[in-house]
């Protein structure tokens, strides 16, 4: 495994670079408040069947200090990413794979660079270019300052009990979402929620993985997946059993055997971008 720093608007980029040389790049981005270690179990089930992998904190998460210049945004994030492929010489197309805030920033690349994704797999996370019901966008709109308000230690407890159903999975949120101050998390947040731009003709023109677990009660992911599943001529959707929000941890073997699955069909291991 290789390590490196790219520095970008204020912030210290740091990624992981594994597996063998001339292997099919996989590209992981993590939830709002996790780092890269929630990836620690696909890594080598991925570079043991001969693919690369690029795991990152994203700005403000994990080792990726300090957050930066602000408001920041899911197209600050996304060009975040970018620059650290360019930074390893990787200018795609690749196969990008994102959890919850992750998935946002995937699209948000599939969206505006398009010829640098050559797969898709989303975990846990909402359509952005779905259009939602007002209220929807209100409540979003207003989340920012109910975590403001919210107790920090009992906030950071509700993350963790909320994203995943393991103990294992839980302990390792908890200490994820430590590292990010209250601030920070709101800023984060307050990405999320603007990350949400309605385009009722729009289409992913790649294959895509779009995946959930069967507990996963954050916000509308369970709801609305069978909608998004429907517009996506090019999609997969599988719901991962025994599996909340973080359910590539959850129930990572079960998650993986889909994901090299899926992989080995539209991305394979032995062919560079």
């Amino acid at each position: 495994m290789s390590t490196g720093v790219v520095e970008r608007a204020g912030s210290r980029l740091h990624y992981w670079l594994d597996g063998p040389a001339g292997g099919s790049l996989v590209v992981f981005s993590h939830g709002a408040s996790m780092d890269h270690r929630m990836f620690d179990e696909q890594v080598p089930a991925l570079t043991n069947a001969g693919y690369r992998t690029l795991t990152w904190d994203a700005r403000g998460h994990g080792r990726s200090k300090p957050l930066g210049a602000l408001p920041i945004s899911v197209g600050d994030m996304s060009g975040d990413l970018l620059a650290v492929l360019d930074e390893v010489g990787e200018p795609g197309p690749v196969c990008l794979a994102g959890q919850s805030l992750g998935g946002y920033i995937a699209q948000d690349i599939v969206f505006t660079r398009p010829e640098r994704v050559a797969a898709l797999v989303v975990i846990g996370s909402t359509c952005a270019t779905l259009p939602i019901p007002r209220w929807e966008r209100w409540a979003l709109a207003a989340s920012p300052l109910m975590f403001r308000l919210w107790p920090d230690g009992h906030l950071r407890r509700l993350i963790a009990r909320r994203t995943a159903v393991t103990p294992r999975a839980q302990e390792y949120a908890l200490d994820a979402a430590r590292q990010l101050a209250k601030d920070e998390f709101v800023a984060v947040w307050r990405a999320v929620g603007g990350a949400i731009h309605p385009e009722p003709g729009y289409r992913i023109g790649q294959p895509l993985l779009l995946c959930h677990g069967d507990q996963d009660r954050t916000g509308n992911v369970a709801r609305t997946a069978p909608r998004w599943a429907a517009r996506e001529p090019r999609c997969r959707y599988e719901i991962v059993p025994d599996a909340g929000h973080n359910a590539n941890q959850d129930n990572s073997e079960w998650f993986n055997e889909t994901l090299l699955d899926f992989l080995s069909v539209h991305y394979p291991a032995g062919e560079p971008a």
